[in-house]
């Protein structure tokens, strides 16, 4: 897979249109038809995406995702994606208007064969552009449209935002379901106070990425992946009130059966159930106590 940060001249692509924050089960829909669409059709795929969304331009916030940007990347091509452009979302794109996006961008660097948006998606100035828009000038511009119906899981609409809603209370049974895959974040181990190695259950520690959303404060059952091997652990994500009260939220991660030193290197934690909520004890003999319950969960 071929990645972009600029336009270039490309023809006749199956293109899918999204943002694709977590990649969710929905978002594969999209991806996947447009992929299937280019292998039927001895074409190339790719999706056309922005490296912040829009509403960080429109409303000047700091980004908040599901999935950091090179997570996204990877996930796009275990769906056989063949290229990616990923595009800086600017005042000059916030200006245009739907048919001028579609003539001057899409038309006029890939005449597409087709294009795969989920049922939902607008785009243009002012949200001018959307599936009736797409679908009515595919005739003039000689692609398919391809309008992907909504994915459920439990009756209800698998969307970026229930998943948001479900990470940030700690329901990492549904993220998952939801997903596809095991929530995850990958990142470089620091050094801590190791208080944990004076009480019998040494923690990698890492520094949550800013520009992702945290889960919920609490004790979750954890695999982690060092060097292609898969471990079970168990992981805090909080603000260590037992220990010292930090003013930034920790992940720190008990990995069973594990003793190597991996200051400086990087994990993956998968996230798999939240077991508890982050709580206060009296001293590191009831924190002690209490991490064995916890890791009497896991089995």
């Amino acid at each position: 897979m071929k990645i972009f940060n600029e336009l270039n001249e490309n023809k006749g692509l199956s293109l899918a249109f999204g943002f694709f924050d977590g990649v969710h089960l929905g978002h594969q829909a999209v991806i996947e038809s447009a992929v299937s669409y280019a292998k039927e059709n001895d074409k190339k795929s790719a999706i056309i995406t922005f490296k912040n969304h829009p509403c960080c331009f429109f409303n000047h916030i700091k980004p908040k995702y599901i999935t950091k940007i090179s997570d996204k990347f990877l996930l796009f091509e275990k769906l056989g994606v063949d290229y990616v452009y990923c595009l800086d979302f600017d005042e000059h794109l916030a200006l245009m208007s739907a048919s001028d996006y579609l003539k001057e961008i899409i038309i006029n660097y890939f005449e597409p064969c087709a294009i795969s948006t989920g049922f939902n998606h607008f785009f243009g100035a002012e949200k001018s552009g959307n599936v009736k828009f797409l679908a009515k000038m595919q005739e003039s511009f000689a692609y398919k449209y391809i309008e992907v119906p909504p994915v459920l899981f439990n009756n209800e609409v698998i969307s970026s935002t229930r998943i948001r809603e479900n990470i940030a209370i700690g329901n990492i049974e549904l993220v998952n379901s939801m997903l596809g895959f095991e929530y995850s974040i990958e990142e470089t181990v620091i050094k801590g106070r190791q208080i944990g190695g004076t009480i019998g259950f040494k923690t990698a520690n890492l520094v949550y990425p800013k520009d992702m959303l945290e889960p919920a404060f609490g004790v979750y059952c954890v695999n982690v992946d060092y060097e292609s091997k898969m471990y079970k652990g168990i992981a805090n994500f909080g603000l260590r009130p037992t220990v010292d009260n930090t003013i930034h939220p920790i992940l720190e991660v008990h990995i069973l059966d594990f003793d190597k030193e991996i200051y400086g290197e990087k994990i993956r934690v998968h996230f798999l159930k939240k077991i508890r909520d982050e709580k206060k004890f009296g001293s590191l003999d009831e924190l002690k106590a209490q991490i064995q319950k916890d890791i009497s969960a896991l089995n």
